[in-house]
């Protein structure tokens, strides 16, 4: 089904790209056609593949990487939880983000659970992958362009400070905004984490605010996602025989993972989506040459 190799080099592209605003899930279709592993490739669209358990793995272990990488900002956010249940109201920046993600996590909750793989199955495919690639990174350079052309700016949050800017420039129908954007990324080809930060970045939040909010929503969507399969991953026919080649993968993810939000919660410090952006569309466009070349569209 998988070697080891296979699984290793897949869950490292996981890893990076997750959270590079590039989407992970389009590229994983796209370089698996492209490297011609037919027996991925096939598995990606259907309803019941042991590729669907490898990618859960893989989100897994991209998720605990980020829950160490921000684990003293989620001390607070859980702590904020509990206390505003306990006191019945949300007086502290701390409360108010944890309850700014719930609202965010809702609306792909639900739909994801509802038509994940609908979704999947209809365009987990090369061609599909490769225009929503060239999609995502059009939308990227958009929202730059829109945001330098009319000055949205920040005042200058972090999540390291207790202001009150968590309530001013991202409240809760604006976290529900963003939450509704995620649902974008069903699509192989558009990033979450890209859709999450031009939300965050419309709704005024900086470079870095945007990325670390955007970063923060991946670690209960990932979970979840995760924590649903995981029964189904040990007794699942589907998935036996690969066991050992999931977890290689999964470690491979989660230490790319980890690399990847150290890099890019310093690079938002003071660089754009831009780069991003362009890379997305040439990828695309040079993905569309080698497809037509090959005749396989």
């Amino acid at each position: 089904m998988i070697t080891f190799f296979q699984a290793i080099l897949i869950g490292i592209l996981q890893g990076f790209t997750e959270l590079f605003p590039i989407s992970s899930l389009g590229h994983s279709v796209v370089l698996t056609w492209l490297f011609g592993w037919n027996n991925i490739t096939s598995s990606q669209a259907q309803d019941h593949s042991f590729f669907l358990y490898f990618l859960v793995a893989l989100h897994f272990a991209t998720s605990f990487a980020l829950i160490i990488f921000y684990w003293k900002i989620w001390k607070r956010i859980i702590k904020g939880f509990f206390g505003s249940l306990a006191k019945r109201k949300i007086d502290n920046p701390d409360a108010r983000l944890a309850w700014l993600l719930i609202f965010a996590t809702i609306p792909i909750g639900i739909i994801g659970i509802a038509f994940e793989h609908t979704l999947r199955k209809q365009f987990a495919k090369p061609l599909s992958a490769i225009i929503f690639l060239i999609i995502n990174g059009c939308l990227l350079l958009a929202t730059e362009q829109y945001i330098r052309k009319n000055h949205i700016k920040s005042d200058g949050y972090s999540f390291s400070q207790t202001t009150s800017r968590v309530s001013t420039k991202l409240n809760l129908p604006r976290a529900a905004i963003i939450g509704v954007a995620q649902i974008g990324a069903l699509f192989a080809g558009i990033s979450r984490s890209g859709i999450t930060m031009m939300s965050g970045l419309l709704s005024g939040l900086n470079h870095e605010d945007a990325a670390r909010f955007s970063f923060l929503l991946a670690t209960p969507v990932i979970l979840g996602a995760g924590i649903l399969k995981l029964p189904e991953f040990f007794s699942d026919q589907v998935a036996a025989g690969v066991h050992g080649q999931i977890l290689a993968g999964a470690f491979a993810a989660g230490i790319s993972a980890y690399i990847s939000v150290k890099f890019l919660d310093k690079y938002f410090q003071s660089q754009t989506l831009r780069p991003f952006g362009i890379y997305c569309i040439l990828f695309g466009i040079a993905m569309l040459v080698v497809g037509g070349l090959r005749g396989s569209f």
